[in-house]
């Protein structure tokens, strides 16, 4: 009986180590499948947490590399972020972030020329998000006449402007029935411009969002706007609908110098 009773344990023993060892396999298994084993576990472990200080970082912009984020003038408190689906389409995003004004600037607000949010400076914060379309061939970091594609960067945004009464805007505000699209587009087009802003892109700052001038030359294109939504893509221009223009315009202050980053995600994300 003794001698009975200690093969039998013997046995299970062994059974229970079979066990572990196949719930082993199998778990090890299912991790190759997803990138799993000794190595694809420890990066399993340590992706979530670079995601997480990533997304817990308040000085940056979200999903916009560097090189960008040092555009961003340091007094301006009031990002427009226009993140494109991608570099061929036509579909985008806008993202209105909103900081504390800065405090590093003098009465007549100068800033030192090295500027930058990157890694420090007041918490950005999300305050409205809507759908937009931009140029229907997607976006562009060399922009020229009639390419159809919107210019991938940071740009002041200064001027207002539109056929319709100013909503309340802060920005300077042209009302101008010479803004209005030209009768000989299609009719779904025909209120594109009730409300726009002015992406300064080859632009003067402080005329009409319609003034012609053209700094850089006529072949690198102008007439940037942010305006009203058609429905589909532009020929560069960034579109939202009338409810989202007329919050911007009664939302952007000059006093926070706002600014528009604005390019597909993964150019805006890039590193070069």
């Amino acid at each position: 009986m003794r001698n009975g009773g200690a093969r039998r344990v013997l046995v299970a023993t062994a059974a229970i180590g079979s066990l572990l060892t196949a719930l082993t396999t199998l778990t090890a298994c299912g991790g190759t499948e997803h990138g799993g084993g000794a190595d694809g576990a420890k990066a399993a472990r340590s992706r979530p947490a670079a995601t997480e200080g990533q997304a817990q970082d308040p000085t940056r912009i979200p999903d916009v590399a560097d090189r960008w984020q040092r555009r961003i003038p340091a007094n301006s408190s009031q990002v427009v972020a226009v993140y494109g689906d991608g570099k061929d389409s036509p579909n985008s995003t806008v993202v209105l972030y909103t900081r504390q004004k800065s405090t590093g600037q003098d009465s007549a607000g100068r800033v030192s020329a090295s500027h930058g949010s990157t890694g420090q400076g007041s918490p950005w914060t999300r305050v409205g998000s809507w759908p937009a379309h931009n140029g229907k061939k997607g976006w562009t970091t060399d922009h020229h006449e009639g390419d159809n594609r919107s210019p991938v960067g940071v740009f002041t945004l200064s001027d207002a402007g539109g056929v319709l009464k100013d909503p309340g805007a802060k920005l300077p505000y042209t009302r101008s029935a010479a803004i209005a699209a030209p009768r000989w587009w299609a009719k779904s087009h025909w209120h594109d411009f009730d409300y726009v802003i002015a992406i300064d892109y080859n632009r003067v700052k402080g005329t009409p969002p319609n003034d012609p001038t053209r700094p850089q030359g006529e072949s690198k294109g102008g007439g940037i706007w942010l305006h009203m939504d058609h429905g589909s893509g532009t020929s560069a221009c960034v579109s939202l609908s009338e409810s989202a223009m007329a919050y911007l315009l009664r939302t952007l202050d000059p006093d926070r110098h706002p600014v528009v980053v604005m390019g597909d995600r993964a150019d805006l994300k890039g590193s070069h």
